[in-house]
């Protein structure tokens, strides 16, 4: 669990909020905007009513007690600029902001944002990819190279173990699970054997793993 100071309650802030809130972990919003703190505050475990951009309304939050600060907003980007630059200079552990441009993200960078998220540009990156192949059913990118893709079995798969078709030696891809629907085999070894309908989590370079899914 850890506590989360989430400044910026529009629709990125809060569906962000609401994950947090289902881990559990320790959530407190802040927002200008007085309708919305007030409809959303029961959920959450402090909601406050306040400016960002005033340095001594900051200071009040105490800023250093949270593990996490993430600057949601996006439609001001001057706001979500000078917030990250004062929770930083406030004594932020680590400090999240929202960018809606690759411009935005360096600015952020460079004025004290310890990591950058960029919705609309990452959504659009894994649609490519997944409408790339009918056999591509999620991924978790690593870097420009490397992903984590959830893909399906080949058919031709079932009934030979992962010894048996190596593919790690004959695709580059390392095997980390089996998903049978919504069940994880959390015991599963080199004998393993594939069965028609499995999904595999596999790690390697993403283009390769998409050009195994498209073949």
């Amino acid at each position: 669990m850890k506590s989360i100071l989430l400044i910026g309650m529009g629709k990125f802030g809060q569906t962000l909020g609401e994950k947090l809130l289902n881990i559990g972990d320790e959530v407190m919003i802040v927002d200008k905007n007085e309708e919305k703190i007030n409809r959303l505050a029961s959920k959450y475990t402090e909601a406050v009513i306040a400016n960002c951009m005033n340095e001594e309304n900051l200071k009040k939050l105490d800023i250093p007690s949270f593990d996490v600060c993430v600057v949601a907003i996006g439609e001001d980007f001057q706001s979500s600029l000078e917030i990250t630059s004062l929770l930083k200079d406030l004594g932020a552990k680590w400090v999240v902001s929202k960018a809606t441009t690759e411009i935005q993200r360096k600015f952020l960078l460079k004025n004290g944002a310890d990591e950058v998220v960029y919705p609309d540009r990452d959504l659009a990156e894994k649609l490519a990819v997944t409408l790339n192949s009918t056999k591509f059913f999620d991924y978790i990118e690593l870097n420009d190279e490397y992903s984590i893709c959830e893909i399906a079995v080949p058919t031709h798969w079932a009934g030979k173990t992962i010894v048996d078709v190596n593919p790690r030696k004959k695709y580059g891809m390392n095997i980390l699970t089996i998903k049978k629907g919504d069940i994880v085999v959390a015991n599963m070894d080199a004998n393993y054997v594939f069965e028609s309908g499995d999904h595999m989590l596999v790690f390697g370079n993403t283009e390769k793993i998409l050009k195994f899914t498209n073949k």
